[in-house]
């Protein structure tokens, strides 16, 4: 059986290969804009940080890194850095999973606007965040004339800080990844027998598991806006004064000066 080939104009794969390199030029020069941003304004600075406190007196002492990180101090504060980012995003995930799941099967009216909704605590300033939190859970809040309970002075400030602004990251991202899943290998599972939470646990989660990795992390990576709206909503008499974690003294009118 004779098969005919296509012919091939002479000149057009020399064409698409020049086409193809031009992409991949230009897809290289976009991709060196952030490249260069991030380089510039962070692994320069933290470079340089980290340089100037090891480098002394022309050598190198690695051994401060042991001596840091031997303080009492700087353990406390990344054992609670560390359980605190776990709690934070394990609390995170048990109130928005099911929002996510809502976003993902469930088609209503008002849809799109609930979710718009959903990304405004994500958008807010931090400072407007710490305001609304001290007027609910600080001294004088709702929550202490109603039921004489004050939580600015408790970590649970920050969970509930962390769950407020990533609620919408685990909403929209999750929701959108659960939505791509096949929705009959769930209904199988039940028609084989097993209860809606077995099905949900031995088919979609598994599923979905390696799919919602990154909203996990970045809960427990980018607390930036969270710390902020700790700090604007902690009572000035019981918060700690930053200068204490240094060594510092608290009060800056008795450091020494230098002389003039």
């Amino acid at each position: 059986m004779d098969l005919a080939r296509p012919e091939v104009k002479h000149g057009t794969e020399p064409r698409f290969r020049a086409g193809f390199g031009r992409g991949s030029a230009v897809r290289l020069g976009l991709m060196a804009v952030p490249v260069a941003f991030f380089a510039l304004f962070f692994a320069y600075p933290v470079t340089a940080i980290v340089a100037r406190g090891l480098h002394v007196d022309g050598g190198w002492r690695l051994g401060r890194i042991a001596d840091v990180l031997g303080q009492s101090d700087i353990r406390h504060v990344l054992w609670f850095t560390t359980w605190q980012a776990l709690a934070s995003t394990a609390l995170t995930l048990l109130i928005a999973l099911p929002g996510a799941y809502v976003f993902a099967r469930f088609d209503f009216r008002g849809k799109q606007v609930l979710r718009a909704v959903v990304t405004v605590p994500f958008v807010l300033p931090t400072v407007v965040v710490g305001t609304a939190f001290l007027a609910l859970i600080g001294r004088g809040g709702l929550f202490d004339e109603l039921w004489g309970v004050r939580l600015d002075t408790t970590v649970w400030a920050i969970l509930l800080a962390h769950v407020f602004f990533n609620y919408a990251v685990v909403v929209r991202t999750v929701g959108g990844l659960w939505a791509q899943l096949d929705p009959r290998q769930e209904e199988a599972a039940r028609m084989l027998g097993a209860s809606r939470w077995t099905a949900w646990r031995t088919v979609t989660l598994p599923a979905l598991g390696p799919r919602s990795r990154p909203p996990p992390s970045w809960c427990s990576s980018s607390p930036s806006p969270p710390s902020a709206s700790c700090r604007s909503s902690a009572d000035p008499r019981t918060r700690r004064s930053k200068w204490r974690s240094t060594g510092r003294p608290r009060n800056c009118s008795t450091c020494p000066r230098p002389p003039s």
